[in-house]
């Protein structure tokens, strides 16, 4: 068992990531999948969690849209209750099935779009043959349902892919992100745009994206004026929660304090919370930075 979590690329993970998703079956193991999260969140001194999910993994195999989503949802506001922590769900489009099957997912979700119980959608599994001109039409759909979009780009793919993703598919903002380093131009844009990169170190150490996380290229990220945020993906496949992801960066790329303020900040910032809900997170962490200088 243990020798199939070592994963060499991102296909990797991602069989056994499907094959996982069979042990949850009603709402309460959704529920309580979440909750379990929510738990380990809170372990880590989280106050806000923005998580996607995958419906199409599930409503493949027969579990109903509503089972899965009011599930995670149920675990989302159980867990905020006991711990004070904000959430929002993203619904995630699978790219190695078609648009079309995107669009049937779409309208199936529109009760949940309606009212905000989903407030955006985004894009993961496998990069390589689908890129981001497939989803167009879907994510134009989205964009006027007024949704927020994000889209995984630049993990395995190239810096096009990540260009793409930004010019078709008009993100807000950008999961992983790594490959815009490689065209300083594309970097340049980012950086003026203040488009987020929501980045997974210990993800991209366990699924060969990068050799050791001292390769990490989060440090150039910021020396280049990125907003780039350090984010958990998939924490139980890849043994790295938040709390793991900053200590692992801290600790091999050797960040200082006004970097650790700066991702923090950044995250806050990237957020979908509205400002007045982002303002007293600033506020405390401008607290917590002043009180770190004087120490």
């Amino acid at each position: 068992v243990r020798a199939a979590y070592e994963f060499t690329e991102l296909q990797d993970f991602l069989d056994i990531y499907y094959q996982g998703m069979g042990v949850l079956r009603e709402a309460e193991d959704f529920k309580a999948l979440t909750l379990a999260y929510m738990d380990r969140a809170a372990a880590d001194g989280i106050v806000h969690v923005e998580i996607f999910y995958d419906p199409q993994g599930h409503t493949s195999r027969g579990i109903p849209f509503a089972v899965a989503t009011d599930g995670i949802l149920a675990g989302l506001a159980e867990g905020g209750r006991k711990h004070g922590i904000t959430s929002r769900l993203i619904l995630c489009f699978l790219r190695h099935l078609s648009e079309e099957e995107g669009f049937e997912t779409f309208r199936e979700a529109e009760p949940w779009f309606a009212d905000g119980r989903i407030i955006g959608v985004g894009l993961d599994s496998s990069e390589r043959g689908n890129p981001p001109a497939k989803f167009e039409r879907l994510f134009q759909a989205a964009r006027d349902a007024g949704l927020k979009l994000v889209a995984h780009a630049g993990e395995e793919g190239t810096a096009d892919n990540v260009r793409d993703a930004v010019d078709l598919l008009h993100l807000d903002r950008i999961d992983h992100g790594n490959a815009a380093l490689d065209d300083p131009a594309l970097v340049a844009r980012l950086a003026a745009a203040r488009m987020a990169l929501t980045v997974c170190p210990l993800s991209n150490v366990k699924l060969c994206v990068v050799p050791d996380i001292a390769d990490h290229p989060l440090k150039r990220m910021l020396d280049a004026g990125l907003c780039a945020t350090v984010n958990s993906d998939d924490p139980s496949y890849f043994g790295g929660y938040l709390g793991d992801n900053f200590v692992a960066v801290a600790e091999a790329l050797n960040l200082t304090r006004r970097e650790l303020v700066e991702l923090a900040r950044n995250s806050i910032e990237a957020s979908f919370l509205p400002p007045e809900e982002k303002a007293p997170h600033l506020a405390r962490l401008n607290e917590a930075a002043t009180s770190l200088r004087g120490a």
